[in-house]
């Protein structure tokens, strides 16, 4: 299966801004203790930074959605 760019625009930039968000939770999780709470929050954010930077979602993939644009 390739990685083939299917997040763009708007959906990108959501996505990033959510990954760093949810780092950022999950460091403050880790702080007050909450580790499970903080690994949780750190895996999603680390999937959405990913989407970001790659510009693949397997979701949008398996449902055919595609919010890059083809210039």
């Amino acid at each position: 299966m390739t990685l083939e760019r299917n997040v763009g625009g708007l959906d990108r930039i959501a996505r990033a801004v959510g990954g760093v968000a949810l780092v950022a939770v999950a460091v403050g999780a880790f702080f007050t203790g909450r580790d499970r709470f903080g690994v949780a929050a750190a895996l999603a954010g680390a999937g959405l930074l990913f989407n970001a930077a790659t510009q693949f979602c397997g979701v949008n993939a398996l449902l055919e959605i595609d919010t890059c644009s083809r210039e």
